[in-house]
Formats: C-alpha cells, structure tokens, sequence
C-alpha cells in the first residue's frame, strides 16, 4: 500500500520528511558514547573528547541509517500501529527505494570511515552493531528473549564505543553496569509498550511472546545487578582512597543513580511508553537526579 498523498509533496517538504525519517530525536542516546571515557576520569582530556566525538559521529551515521532501513521493512505494521503511522516513510513521504538507498550508504559509511581513518577498533565496535541491527531488522526482530538482547546490545556498543575510539581500557564494573543497564531499558521498554497496547498487540507481533510478570522478572532482574554492580565499584574506590583527603564522592553518587532507576522504573510502569531518551527528557525530576549523579560521579572520577 503506498500512501495517496506521497507524490504532492515538494522539494522542500521531502527533504524535511527524510530528514525526519533519520530520527534526530533518537540521537540523544548516542551521547552513550562519551560514558567510557567519563568513567575512565579522561574525557576531559582533548584528544580523548575528539576520538569520542568521532564515535559519536560513527553511531549517528549507523543508527540513522538503520532506523531507515528497518522503517522501510515495517511500513505496513506501522501503518498500523497508533504511533508510528506518522512517521514519514509510513506516511509516504519517503519513497521506499531513497529509504533503502540512503540506510545503506550510512551504514557502510559509520564502518568505513573509521577503519579508514586510524579508529580500527572502533570501526570493529560499529560493525558489530550494524551487524546486530541488520539481524534484528531481517530475521530475529519477533524472536523474543533474542530481540531483548540484540537491542540492549545497541545501547551497550554505544557505551563502549567511545573507550575503544580512545584506546582506554574497559573495566570489568563498567561493562556490567552497561550490560544490565541496557537490558533494564529495554525491557522496561517492552513492559511499557504492553500496558499501553493492551491487548492490541498485532502490530509488534513478539509482544505476543511476553507477559507483563516475565518482563517485570528481566526488567527488576536486570536493575538489582546494576545497582549491586554499581555498589560495589563504589565502594571499592573508596577503599582504594582511604587514606586520602577527599569527600566519598563515588560512594554518594549511590543514591541519586538508585532513586533515578526507581523513578525510571515508576515511569515505565505506568505506561510511558516510547523511547527510554524520551522518558528522561520528558521528566524533570528524572533529569535533576541525572545532573546530581553526573557533578557527584565526575567528582569522584576526578580524584577531588
């Protein structure tokens, strides 16, 4: 079905719509990026800022263009679905073949460019991504429990991109707290889209596959080995700072960092449903518990 109204639209308002069908909105979670070297106490160094920022730049151009390929395959189930009818290769303001064309060429370009240009573990990191989201957009995207773990895979090379851009080492805290951070979203994600849904779940044919109870199990699951992981990192760099004369500051950062994932998580069982970007964007108190945990963890990884 092609939408009636695709072949009226001008120049202008076509590249609107292609530029729309890129998602902007949905970069902001490629700011994940810059969470390695944060956690490492070097993004303040230049060099380190720059290799972060051109990982940035890698995982806008992959992400993009996955979101353009994998919103060409689903036009028919997002036709249908109350949301993202209005996106516009839904629409038809994005005719297929542009939709097809331009996702590939930004996939391949988010990999290339790097291995070109000296980030060779960087360009392996993205593969790796590009990789995950062409499974999850052609073959594996109703196959539950693999679905899960092929998203949260997404927000997890995101966070380790900007590390391995820069060549710093990834702690072992660092990746668990990732990991499960990443699959805490998701899931969250999915309960979210059930209770909104209700029993209208046609148009995402693998929520079929979950109850609410099973991802309530993955989502608490995932949320108490953040927190215990987190707990622990704390607390071990207080042990190793004993003897020095500065504040806790990696051990108070516990609390805002549990009260954000509550707060999150009452968020999400209410049925806010949409992007885990959009949930924290669209909640003041979500954001000032971000902007504490964010000066409080800075403190600490800066040795004040």
């Amino acid at each position: 079905m092609v939408a009636a109204g695709a072949g009226h639209l001008g120049l202008p308002a076509r590249g609107r719509a292609f530029a729309q069908s890129l998602r902007p909105r949905q970069w902001i979670k490629n700011v994940l990026v810059f969470a390695a070297p944060l956690a490492a106490g070097q993004l303040w160094h230049l060099p380190v800022l720059v290799d972060a920022l051109v990982a940035l730049g890698c995982f806008v151009a992959a992400s993009a263009g996955g979101y353009l390929i994998n919103d060409a395959r689903d036009v028919e189930r997002d036709r249908a679905h109350p949301s993202k009818r209005r996106r516009p290769i839904a629409r038809g303001d994005v005719p297929l073949p542009l939709a097809y064309a331009a996702g590939v060429v930004l996939l391949a370009g988010s990999v290339v460019v790097p291995a070109l240009t000296g980030y060779g573990n960087l360009a392996i990191c993205v593969g790796v991504y590009v990789t995950c989201t062409t499974l999850y957009s052609n073959w594996l995207k109703h196959e539950p429990v693999v679905d899960l773990a092929l998203v949260a895979s997404g927000f997890l090379l995101r966070s380790m991109a900007g590390g391995l851009a820069a060549d710093l080492p990834l702690s072992r805290w660092f990746l668990i707290v990732a990991a499960f951070g990443s699959l805490f979203m998701v899931a969250g994600k999915r309960y979210s889209e059930i209770v909104t849904l209700g029993d209208d779940q046609g148009t995402r044919p693998s929520l079929r596959e979950y109850s609410a109870s099973y991802l309530r199990f993955v989502w608490s699951t995932s949320a108490g080995v953040v927190i215990a992981a987190y707990c622990l990192w704390a607390f071990e760099v207080a042990d190793e700072r004993a003897g020095v004369t500065s504040a806790p500051w990696t051990s108070l950062s516990i609390a805002p960092l549990v009260l954000g994932l509550l707060k999150y998580a009452r968020d999400v069982d209410r049925g806010h449903t949409g992007e885990p970007e959009e949930i924290v964007l669209r909640d003041k108190m979500l954001l000032a518990l971000g902007g504490v945990w964010l000066v409080l963890f800075g403190l600490g990884v800066l040795h004040v």
